[in-house]
């Protein structure tokens, strides 16, 4: 079991790169990425019987670019471009590479790949939902959780990018300035959601994906050594690592959840705080401000705060009005309405999360109960709070924070049946900043 997951780790690691080698010598991105899937499942059923490659890359190279010509040749419109591109080569390259050929790590050709996925000519979710595809590697059910939609209107909506990608004619290379301007924006997005789905896995058995936090973090530095002076790059690498310090601390022994307040900070990555910290100091000065460096200014108060009573609150809500103003979203809302709790009570940010009720982009959510929940607990109203913990297990996806969603009803179940009725005035005032324990939110850098 233990080779198989590290076989899959691997195939992941590598299918954008080979997909990159294939897409830059055949110019042909919707045939290389059939190439490149057949090559996957030939690997995932014979390395496990015959042991790992010494390449593993070139052997997926060798394999993608065979099947790439037998593709290639099945179909008469692309002969001639079959035979453009292998009169390009000498004859004993012509029909695959040597396995141990280095290809594609030196060009980076993940990078080219992602910005060829963020295609102008394709509308902002499709060109997001095909990146997370090709370079993220997510599946077309995972990709369409974070979209919202049937996973069947999610396929279709993968294969129309792909066509429209194949019959733009654009050239696999790095766009110029001006081109890549118009692709930034979409490519730091598709960046910000890999990274999130590493960070919290929408499904599964684990709280997070490592892989994927690990390759949005590499390839989100990569982008940044190209793009030194562009600020938002720059607060979204600061954002990533400042975010990604805290994994160490976040689940115990057995996986379970652990929220921010109750976090071993000494745990934490100092090294990765220090360099998000300095990265999103040098560039908000530098300018324009944009809502990544708003979010890494935010992670970096949680971050350098000794503890959640010490973190400066009333700072992380000024931020958040400002975050509001420049990307007002849902989740920022909901953000926003926590933080506001920690300020001025949570009679204050129960009522900031009611005027979120009705909006349909969060119908189905569970971070919204689970918000209302904590709020309810910080009040001392414990049978709000189980009903409110209750439903929100029952809405995500997710088996670590179920379980610990359902661990906070019951455990507040168990005082309810023990203890007297509490007094609320010896539950902390508003406006002295004081919570027993943080809720789970996203952008704002909580846990």
């Amino acid at each position: 079991m233990t080779t198989d997951l590290r076989i899959e780790d691997l195939l992941r690691e590598l299918a954008p790169q080979v997909l990159g080698v294939l897409t830059r010598r055949f110019g042909d991105f919707a045939t290389a990425e059939d190439a490149v899937q057949e090559a996957l499942l030939a690997a995932a059923s014979q390395w496990p019987a015959d042991g790992l490659p010494t390449n593993p890359r070139g052997w997926l190279i060798q394999v993608g670019y065979r099947r790439m010509i037998e593709l290639v040749r099945g179909e008469q419109a692309r002969r001639r471009r079959e035979d453009l591109v292998t009169r390009q080569d000498p004859d004993d390259r012509r029909y695959a590479p040597a396995p141990d050929e280095e290809l594609s790590a030196e060009r980076d050709d993940t990078l080219v790949l992602l910005f060829l996925c963020c295609h102008p000519a394709l509308a902002p979710t499709s060109a997001v939902a095909l990146t997370l595809r090709a370079v993220g590697g997510l599946s077309t059910a995972e990709i369409a959780r974070a979209f919202l939609v049937p996973e069947a209107t999610m396929a279709q909506r993968i294969s129309r990018a792909k066509q429209r990608i194949r019959t733009s004619g654009l050239p696999f290379r790095m766009p110029g300035e001006a081109e890549r301007a118009d692709r930034l924006a979409a490519v730091r997005q598709v960046l910000y959601l890999i990274f999130t789905e590493g960070h919290t896995s929408t499904a599964g058995p684990d709280l997070r994906r490592v892989d994927l936090a690990a390759e949005a973090i590499r390839l989100t530095r990569a982008l940044h050594v190209r793009l030194p002076d562009d600020s938002e790059t720059a607060g979204l690498l600061a954002l990533l690592l400042l975010t990604e310090a805290r994994s160490p601390a976040r689940t115990g022994p057995s996986g379970e959840l652990i929220p921010l307040a109750e976090q071993d900070r000494s745990r934490w990555d100092a090294a990765a705080i220090a360099e998000g910290v300095a990265l999103v100091t040098a560039a908000l000065p530098r300018g324009p401000v944009g809502p990544y460096q708003v979010q890494a200014a935010i992670a970096a108060l949680h971050d350098e705060a000794l503890s959640t009573d010490a973190t400066d609150w009333p700072q992380i809500l000024a931020l958040y009005d400002v975050l509001d103003r420049l990307a007002g979203t849902p989740v920022v809302a909901l953000n926003r309405a926590v933080a506001t709790a920690m300020v001025h009570g949570p009679a204050a940010g129960l009522k900031a999360l009611d005027a979120l009720t009705d909006d349909p982009r969060l119908a189905g959510h569970h971070r919204l109960p689970a918000a209302r929940a904590h709020l309810h607990e910080m009040a001392g109203d414990r049978e709000r709070a189980i009903a409110d913990y209750r439903d929100a297990a029952a809405r995500t996806s997710s088996l670590p924070e179920q379980r610990y969603l359902t661990m906070r009803a019951a455990r507040l179940a168990a005082d309810s049946s023990s203890a007297e009725v509490v007094n609320l005035g010896q539950f902390p005032s508003a406006g002295n900043g004081n919570c027993p324990r943080s809720t789970q939110t996203t952008e704002g850098g909580e846990d």
